[in-house]
């Protein structure tokens, strides 16, 4: 389950495999793929209930690679490899509510993930087609006025995946906090 979602120290493949294709095939990958090792711990979480050590080794992995990932996100140039260690960010909070035995927060957080997730990529092709495939954030200034609403639904996506009110990404990750 960790090396399917990509969690420490199964990690290093994630970013290369989502920065190579489509940003439609990375959604798909993102969407279900990487998702589907949490839904694994989720699944096994009556043998984690007997051994409740294995439960907090799961939650501290989980709450490093958050942190890890997201500090990936904020000095890498390419977007779609800012768009996939984000996504292994999440994956993170996803484990420590797993983790914390919060099953449920935990799919809430996988369900909520996957609209602002597909919402960023969905976005990022489209600018990566304005850039005529170009993914060096440095070179995207003014593609405001040309693409303003892509401008605005990556900014909505952007607000969901921070975790800011009244969106998405609010409510799973306040629950998540809430609960460890």
């Amino acid at each position: 389950a960790m090396g399917k979602s990509a969690q420490f120290p199964f990690h290093t493949w994630l970013a290369d495999a989502m920065a190579g294709p489509t940003p439609v095939s990375a959604l798909i990958h993102a969407a279900t793929m990487v998702t589907a090792g949490v839904y694994l711990v989720i699944r096994a979480s009556t043998l984690y209930d007997l051994v409740p050590e294995v439960s907090y080794i799961i939650a501290l992995l989980g709450a490093f690679v958050a942190i890890f990932a997201a500090s990936m996100a904020l000095v890498a140039r390419d977007l779609k490899r800012i768009i996939a260690y984000s996504t292994l960010s999440q994956l993170g909070y996803m484990f420590v509510a797993a983790g914390l035995g919060a099953y449920g927060i935990a799919l809430f957080h996988l369900a909520t993930h996957a609209f602002f997730k597909s919402l960023l990529f969905l976005g990022a092709g489209n600018v990566m087609h304005a850039m005529n495939d170009k993914l060096d954030i440095k070179k995207m200034g003014g593609l405001f006025k040309p693409l303003k609403f892509t401008a605005i639904l990556m900014c909505i996506g952007s607000l969901a995946l921070a975790g800011i009110y009244p969106f998405a990404g609010f409510f799973s990750k306040d629950l998540i906090l809430g609960y460890s």
